[in-house]
């Protein structure tokens, strides 16, 4: 179980990085009062839970249904992830921009409006975010006590997860000035790097999948 969660975390913690999305949340909510942000918060965070936990928990057999193998996504997701984390690295501000523009459609309808879709579809857990969490959910053990375990550290690293979101962003206001414009940046090329080093990991894997049983035979 605990392995389950040091390796889930932070790898949803890359790609979803609630620092920096609790910036552009902040402008996205520019009209809203103080309670009206923590309560979209909230939403954001328990609507993010439960994505997370169906890409986790039951993503894997809907991969099955279709023949997909577990190197094959693997390798795939490996690449795009580290793709992904190395333009990040390079131009983070690109990729908020984007978020930024799928955020803006919030406007000043009601919290329940647009909780859900923009600000958490896809601006907080979006494709990026359920590929990962399908290809964590993907390698469970076999074993049933290991399963068992394997879920509840997932379950819990996405717990945790959508309470980050949750504090950060209900405290995007005082994150804004703690950290400013260049420390946001900072944390987005370190997640970013963390990021592009889980890919790589993930596509070794994959490749040794692949190979193990070729080399074996030989």
């Amino acid at each position: 179980m605990l392995a389950a969660l040091l390796l889930a975390f932070p790898a949803l913690f890359s790609i979803i990085n609630p620092i920096a999305g609790a910036f552009i949340f902040r402008e996205a909510t520019t009209d809203r009062t103080h309670e009206e942000r923590v309560k979209l918060a909230r939403r954001v965070g328990l609507y993010s839970l439960l994505v997370m936990l169906v890409a986790l928990w039951a993503g894997s057999y809907v991969l099955a249904l279709f023949g997909v193998t577990l190197a094959a996504l693997r390798i795939a997701g490996g690449i795009v992830l580290a793709l992904f984390a190395w333009e990040l690295l390079g131009t983070p501000e690109k990729r908020e921009g984007r978020k930024q523009e799928q955020a803006a459609d919030a406007g000043p309808a009601v919290a329940e409006d647009v909780a859900f879709f923009p600000l958490t579809l896809p601006f907080t857990t979006g494709p990026g975010t359920i590929a990962v969490a399908v290809a964590l959910g993907a390698g469970h053990p076999r074993m049933s006590g290991a399963w068992a375990g394997f879920y509840a550290g997932t379950g819990l690293a996405a717990a945790a997860m959508a309470g980050a979101i949750w504090l950060t962003y209900a405290n995007a206001d005082r994150l804004s000035d703690l950290l400013g414009r260049t420390g946001s940046k900072t944390v987005t090329r370190l997640s970013a790097f963390m990021l592009f080093c889980i890919g790589v990991q993930m596509l070794i894997t994959g490749v040794e999948d692949v190979l193990g049983p070729l080399l074996g035979a030989k």
